[in-house]
């Protein structure tokens, strides 16, 4: 007995370790557990066994072992080998591990094998089976739409910002993560980095799609995927960035579907508020509006309508409360066929709240029948109640009927929206809200006579989104399309009235590629207007997206806070209607009505109608009517491209002043240069640089660009399809935002938020102000140089009521010029002379002409010009001693005739008259006679010579007789 005992003891023991080894491998060959009781074994090792299992059942207190049954265990395909196949095994439920008997492995389906949708695998016969009503299946996919938790699988993770010197360092980002808000996941609203992940493995070929809202452009969302057979993991990431008070808004995600993963072994039930009602669904349907469902629904229930209610897909019923001046808006009704409209009350629907209690607020009543409106300029009414647009080739002002255009001219074709009666039909109005549906359905514009404004939406969250498509745009005939040709544009005014946080989104979808955020208003505005050009001939949606507030909300508290927007005008509309119409270019014959088109940079002269070349240097307007006005000058030091589409200036600047010209010669930086300013640093640390692309000069080929590459890391590496939108801007100046990918957990630096500075040139002078633009002093010190310095005018027009200018003030030196330089004489060697020529000191030019070369010249030595200085001197001294000796003799002659008049005189002392004062023939040889004159006084030289110059005029002496006694001299009066 006791030789027994222990045989059936080692085999239950070794039964049990075998079956605990099969719940780590998922596989056991059960036919080798009975082999062991025939093995033939030393008795010394079979004692040992036997002494070992019988403790072990005996302590462990083994109990016998019972066949096992369909509860006790479950099947499961083990992983595919390299052959492509897999086996299926049955596995014991957790806790069933004492059961024998399990299926044994059976080979299974291929690993590519999958159910159709609304099926799932039924493993226990390896087919497909229909899923039961209230459940679904999408057979090779998985679909994620409940977000009460993060599901299985997902996880959130969170990396901590690197703090610079302007950021908290207490502040880290282990709140951050993605928060379920039960249909949609929440993503953060700081700067931190937070990754969405999750990993799923494809047995096939598969895609992944998703629903989402993303608003904001300072909070940057990635997702990376790159999808193949095997283990994938899908990152979804948000990194933002908070500049000064602003809210970051959140991206919102849902209905996250992926295909081609594994066979799908069970149907999941409906979630709370839809229902699947028959078997073999793929889906699951939303319980209509009133009615409710829970978990696993085939049917939705009723609610008591009287006095409770039920948006659509929901999960239980609300009570109805008291109505408000909040529950109904104005509208006005459509033309009669009296041409009679009225202002009138109507409830938003679906009309929730409750008129017979106390404090319920009432409709008001109806206005007057007042007349309708003229339609808009290009339709017409034809005496009837409907505005029809006027046929092509034709145009109305909207009151008067359709007319045919005059000869020499063509239709302006486009659209002016004003007033609003009704919908034009090329828009669309709705409601959106990716966390709730319950505005799904909604109106979220409506027509209001001169205007139209937001409605009422479902909640104060909701996007109440207006939309107006273009098919395309057309030039005028006489336009031809060149470089920087407009296709159109749109221009429209509106006003805001806001109490909150509300925001109005003006965006842009080019060939329905994806859509663009043009710009943004946030609070209230008052009435203007927002222009946006096309350069580029394709389809565009333009959308109006007005939200009350961001902050998440079920009910509507806001509804007084609006947007107007009194007129829209697109021109050049493929699909357009005419209002008026403008001249055309005409052929060269004179029996020529046909309108050609003009080459570029060309306008229509008004009075010949032909295609007449703007002037040199000056730019085609394209937005302005036929005629020289429509060739606007460039300005100052700036010349115009070949086909007249703007302006730029060719690195060199002249300047005179004071008979003085100075050149300057900016050549060395006509391509397109990089400033990087920074680093800042928001609150919480994150670091950022705002980096400059200038094209000073702006020539052909030479204009700066700014690109965003936000939504372009993902897919860096393929090529983009034609006509995508992305954020690349074209011009003078930009600028972009650039956060480095340090820190971040991505894995190249982020460029968003590029923005144009400057697209339009004003010219180059060294005045202060240019065209309305002002250089600031304070910004631009004066230096002690003459030299002046250079600035350079640009503008950027976003808006009709914002204007953006920009100065670059150049500090420089200009071209070298004769009048830089000055002239040296050396001395004189070897009757050799050199003449240098060197720089004015201090040197303030560079380049332009050089400096001449070294004169040598013949010269005269110092010793000759002594020699010759000492022979001009004896010259002259010999000149100057004849001349006075010759003097001398003259006055000694002159003396002699003198005495011997006063000799000659008569006792009484009279002076004999002289007949004449001239010398008598002879008396030049009477000079002997000198020695015999005797003077009785000696009258000096100098009274002799004054006494001889007074002698021509008698009248001013006179005789006077002299006492003979005294007769001594002659006395002049």
């Amino acid at each position: 007995m006791f030789a027994d005992q222990p045989i059936l003891i080692l085999s239950h023991c070794l039964s049990h370790a075998l079956i605990t080894h099969a719940l780590n491998t998922h596989s056991i060959n059960w036919k080798a557990l009975l082999a062991w009781e025939a093995f033939a074994l030393p008795k010394q090792l079979f004692f040992l066994l036997v002494v070992v299992c019988y403790c072990d059942c005996v302590f462990c207190h083994c109990s016998p072992k019972t066949n096992c049954f369909g509860k006790d265990y479950y099947y499961e395909y083990t992983e595919c080998d390299s052959t492509g196949s897999r086996w299926r095994v049955a596995i014991p439920q957790r806790g069933q591990g004492s059961c024998t008997s399990l299926p044994e492995p059976v080979r299974g389906t291929e690993c590519t094998f999958s159910c159709e949708a609304g099926e799932f695998l039924e493993l226990s016969a390896q087919e497909c089976t229909q899923c039961a009503a209230g459940t679904y299946s999408l057979g090779s996919g998985v679909r994620f739409d409940d977000w009460e938790s993060l599901p299985a699988g997902f996880s959130s993770l969170a990396t901590d910002l690197d703090n610079g010197p302007g950021g908290d360092d207490n502040l880290s980002c282990n709140s951050s993560s993605w928060i379920p808000q039960g249909s949609y996941l929440e993503s953060n609203r700081d700067e931190c980095t937070v990754s969405l992940i999750y990993a799923v493995h494809l047995k096939k070929q598969g895609s992944v799609s998703f629903e989402y809202q993303y608003p904001d452009d300072n909070l940057f969302f990635q997702f990376f995927v790159n999808l193949k057979s095997g283990t994938n993991i899908l990152y979804w990431r948000t990194a933002g960035i908070v500049i000064g008070t602003k809210v970051l808004k959140p991206v919102l995600l849902k209905n996250v579907h992926i295909e081609g993963v594994a066979y799908t072994s069970e149907c999941f039930p409906c979630k709370p508020g839809t229902f699947s009602p028959t078997p073999g669904s793929s889906r699951c349907q939303p319980c209509p509006r009133d009615t409710h469902s829970g978990h696993g629904a085939s049917s939705c229930t009723l609610c008591n309508t009287s006095t409770h209610y039920a948006p659509e897909g929901s999960s239980g019923c609300k009570a109805r409360p008291p109505c408000s001046t909040k529950d109904y808006f104005q509208i006005h009704t459509p033309c009669d066929k009296e041409g009679k409209t009225q202002v009138m009350y109507r409830w938003v629907q679906p009309q929730i709240c409750l008129v017979s209690v106390a404090g319920a607020e009432t409709l008001p009543p109806s206005g007057a029948r007042e007349p309708c409106p003229p339609c808009n300029p290009g339709f017409y009414n034809n005496d009837t109640a409907t505005c029809s647009p006027c046929p092509p080739g034709t145009f109305s002002d909207g009151v008067k009927a359709c007319e045919s255009c005059p000869a020499g001219t063509e239709p302006v074709v486009g659209y002016q929206y004003k007033w609003w009666n009704v919908l034009p039909a090329n828009m669309k109005t709705s409601c959106f809200n990716v966390g709730n549906s319950k505005c799904d359905g909604m109106n979220g514009w409506e027509v209001a006579g001169d205007h139209i404004q937001s409605g009422a939406g479902g909640s104060d969250n909701d996007y109440l989104i207006l939309n107006l498509h273009v098919p395309g745009f057309k030039t005028p005939t006489s336009v031809t399309g060149g470089a920087g040709t407009e296709f159109g544009r749109i221009v429209f005014e509106f006003e805001m009235v806001c109490s909150a946080d509300c925001e109005l989104y003006f965006m842009v979808d080019v060939n329905r590629k994806s859509t663009k955020v043009l710009e943004s208003w946030n609070g209230s505005k008052d009435r203007q207007s927002y222009t946006h050009i096309m350069n580029k001939n394709a389809s565009v949606s333009y959308t109006w997206a007005f939200q009350r507030t961001n902050q998440p909300s079920d009910v509507r508290q806001k509804v007084s806070d609006v947007v107007r927007i009194h007129s829209i005008t697109v021109s050049n509309s493929v699909d357009g209607v005419s209002s008026e119409c403008r001249a055309c270019a005409l052929l060269a014959q004179p029996s020529g009505s046909l309108c050609v088109p003009c080459p570029p940079g060309h306008y229509i002269h008004p009075h010949t109608s032909q295609c007449t070349e703007c002037p040199p240097n000056t730019r085609l307007t394209s937005h302005s009517s036929p005629g020289p006005e429509a060739c606007s000058p460039c300005g100052p030091a700036s010349k115009s491209t070949k086909d007249h589409s703007r302006c730029f200036n060719d690195c060199v600047f002249s300047y005179s002043e004071n008979n003085v010209s100075l050149r300057f010669d900016y050549s060395s930086l006509g391509s397109v240069g990089t400033l990087m300013n920074g680093p800042s640093f928001t609150s919480k640390g994150t670091k950022y640089y705002h980096l400059f692309n200038i094209s000073l000069c702006g020539g052909e080929g030479r204009r700066a660009v700014c690109t965003d590459n936000v939504t372009d890391l993902s897919s860096a590496d393929s090529p983009r399809e034609s006509g995508e939108i992305t954020n690349v801007v074209d011009t003078f100046i930009c600028q972009s935002t650039i956060i480095p990918s340090s820190g971040r957990g991505f894995r190249t630096a982020l460029s968003s938020q590029s923005i144009s500075l400057a697209d339009t040139f004003l010219g180059a002078t060294v005045a202060l102000n240019l065209d309305g633009v002002q250089a600031r002093p304070d910004l631009f010190p004066q230096t002690s140089n003459k030299i002046p310095d250079v600035n350079f005018y640009y503008r950027y027009v976003a808006l009709t009521v914002c204007v953006c200018v920009c100065v670059c003030k150049i500090k420089s030196c200009p071209h070298c010029s004769p009048q830089d330089y000055h002239q040296i004489e050396g001395a004189c060697k070897g009757r050799q002379q050199d003449k240098l020529f060197v720089w004015n000191e201090p040197k303030r030019c560079v380049g332009g002409v050089s400096l001449p070369e070294k004169l040598t010249l013949p010269c005269e030595s110092l010793d000759f010009l002594i020699m010759m200085g000492a022979v001009i001197g004896v010259f002259a001294a010999a000149v100057l001693l004849s001349i006075t000796c010759y003097f001398w003799k003259k006055n000694k002659r002159l003396e002699y005739k003198y005495s011997k008049l006063v000799m000659s005189s008569n006792k009484e002392c009279e002076l004999p008259g002289a007949d004449s004062c001239a010398m008598m023939e002879g008396e030049e040889n009477e000079g002997d006679m000198e020695d015999e004159v005797v003077y009785s006084k000696k009258i000096s030289l100098i009274r002799k010579l004054k006494a001889i110059a007074l002698r021509g005029n008698r009248d001013n002496y006179e005789n006077v007789q002299l006492n003979s006694s005294q007769s001594n001299g002659l006395v002049w009066g």
